[in-house]
């Protein structure tokens, strides 16, 4: 497998370096940062990461465009692309209602404008852009349009049927969508204890399902009814409700959980469904632990 480590991780960018570093030395092919809304900000931990790094690729996945103007979102990423030439990805999506418009006061609009923008001080080579896509219209275009494309939250079965729209919207530019690379973060555990786990990413899965952008997906990826109820009871504030209808069932299919040999089995379901290149995203809130994922699940392991 092409394997890939995801970013930030906790407590802050200095561990941010150390684990940059550690997934380079173990072989990860690159490293995908996610820009959260509550930060670190994406932009400087790849600038982070570039720093302590000398080959592996960087790159984000995915920076809401919202969020900044295309010419702030332009200016990051050149910038980046300077520290760590031929080796940066900007992966840009829509992101979520919460993020762009509660969290940042922005409106969650259909386009971003601008007009006559140029760097000053440009990129050595142009960098590659990624789309992170979950819906039909939105898998289409990045078949159409963009060098790669970014997945998330989906079980393995549903993969085939997005990659399917990423190769309508290819065949509609003339394009090969064989040459694009599909890139999937995965919320992962290695552990003994699996219901525990299961009870962790429940936390995070029942308010991020509850939004009307991943709803809406989950729902169309086979779990129409538990996105009603994940819906449901999050309008009616009955949080108990929200996290009993995300079901060991839906983590199960979608997160990855389990032994280190459990977990690089689930990794090469992926891929074998289509993802070319999966990332490892350790659900873990300190070092030592997510180092340990990291190394367990390392291509040289």
């Amino acid at each position: 497998m092409r394997l890939a480590a995801s970013l930030p991780v906790p407590p802050d960018l200095p561990a941010c370096q150390r684990v940059a570093a550690r997934a380079e030395a173990l072989g990860y092919e690159s490293i995908w940062i996610a820009d959260t809304g509550a930060g670190p900000d994406a932009f400087v931990v790849a600038a982070a990461a570039a720093q302590v790094t000398r080959s592996i690729r960087l790159g984000t996945a995915v920076i809401p465009v919202y969020t900044r103007s295309p010419s702030v979102m332009a200016a990051g990423a050149g910038s980046v692309a300077q520290l760590a030439p031929g080796r940066f990805v900007l992966g840009i999506g829509a992101s979520s209602e919460t993020i762009v418009e509660r969290w940042g006061g922005v409106p969650f609009g259909r386009t971003i404008r601008t007009n006559g923008f140029r760097l000053i001080s440009p990129p050595p080579k142009p960098v590659p852009l990624y789309l992170a896509a979950l819906m039909p219209p939105m898998l289409q275009l990045a078949g159409e349009i963009a060098d790669g494309v970014i997945l998330n939250m989906m079980p393995v079965d549903a993969v085939p049927r997005m990659l399917e729209h990423v190769r309508r919207g290819a065949a509609r530019a003339g394009r090969d969508a064989g040459a694009l690379e599909v890139v999937a973060r995965f919320q992962t555990i290695v552990t003994d204890d699996p219901a525990s786990a299961r009870n962790a990413v429940r936390h995070m899965l029942g308010p991020y399902f509850a939004t009307s952008v991943y709803n809406r997906f989950v729902a169309w990826c086979g779990f129409p009814e538990e996105a009603t109820a994940i819906a449901r009871a999050w309008t009616a504030k009955d949080r108990a409700g929200n996290l009993a209808a995300v079901t060991d069932e839906m983590i199960d299919r979608i997160a990855v959980i389990g032994t280190a040999e459990q977990c690089r089995a689930r990794l090469r379901e992926f891929v074998a469904a289509g993802v070319t290149t999966p990332m490892v995203h350790p659900f873990l809130f300190d070092e030592a632990s997510i180092r340990l994922v990291f190394e367990s699940l390392a291509p040289a392991a």
